[in-house]
């Protein structure tokens, strides 16, 4: 007779953390060591090989680190977003782990994201703020992040945390777009798409390279540090489980 747990299907394998945590340990290691050359080769064609902007001079390369991270503060959201839909349809007992886990790399990207454009924006536009649609935008963005941390840190029962975050990620979810079009919708000082464009990119290859490259390798610090988290949320609640089950057990001994 055939062993029931061997015929799981994926989604079911994904699903259970004993089994995530089995498969993700041997993934750990190598998106560290890819994520890392992916830094050196881009830190290294995007700071020193790739030449300055005729206008900008070396101004440019913050760009390098401002664009990666502000795509993957909006990116990190997006996972969130289909976490909580996993919380709130399928009950999937990986999706809130999953979105408590991006939860504070969001944060930090987007805060980096309205630091360098800050740095941005002093030698190219004159100012470091101004409250255009963007930049007020992604601030409301990080404000959401820390409203969704606080709410995890609110509750001792995460399962009831997991429903009450996913209705407000799920509502937060309406400023993304408003990130994406502030540009066209109003007046801004940001300039609009310059890569994915219909009539093809605008940058010059010696510095649109480099830009992929380090777009990449965040990209990939940003799947390293996720797993890693979620790794680590599963290992604090099976802590938290096991001390509330002492408790119980001790409760009733007396």
């Amino acid at each position: 007779m055939d062993n029931p747990a061997t015929n799981v299907g994926w989604f079911t394998r994904i699903a259970h953390p004993g089994l995530f945590l089995k498969w993700s340990r041997h993934l750990v290691i190598p998106l560290a060591v890819l994520t890392a050359v992916l830094f050196a080769i881009g830190l290294y064609y995007g700071f020193a090989a790739s030449p300055g902007e005729r206008y900008m001079g070396d101004t440019v390369r913050i760009m390098y680190v401002h664009v990666p991270t502000a795509w993957l503060s909006q990116f990190c959201y997006a996972v969130m977003f289909i976490s909580a839909i996993g919380t709130l349809v399928w009950r999937h007992p990986m999706a809130d782990v999953s979105q408590k886990a991006a939860a504070p790399l969001g944060a930090v990207f987007t805060a980096v994201a309205l630091f360098t454009g800050s740095m941005w924006g002093r030698p190219t536009w004159g100012t470091f703020w101004e409250w255009d649609g963007r930049m007020t935008s992604t601030l409301v963005l990080l404000f959401i992040y820390l409203g969704i941390i606080a709410l995890w840190r609110a509750f001792d029962d995460q399962l009831k945390a997991a429903r009450i975050v996913a209705v407000f990620t799920l509502v937060g979810a309406v400023n993304i777009p408003v990130i994406k079009f502030s540009v066209d919708w109003w007046q801004t000082l940001h300039q609009p798409a310059s890569v994915f464009r219909v009539e093809g990119p605008s940058i010059d290859a010696a510095i649109l390279v480099p830009l992929f490259i380090m777009t990449f390798s965040f990209s990939f610090l940003f799947l390293t540090l996720h797993l890693v988290r979620m790794r680590t949320e599963i290992g604090k609640r099976r802590v938290h489980a096991l001390e509330r089950a002492a408790a119980r057990a001790a409760g009733g001994a007396q």
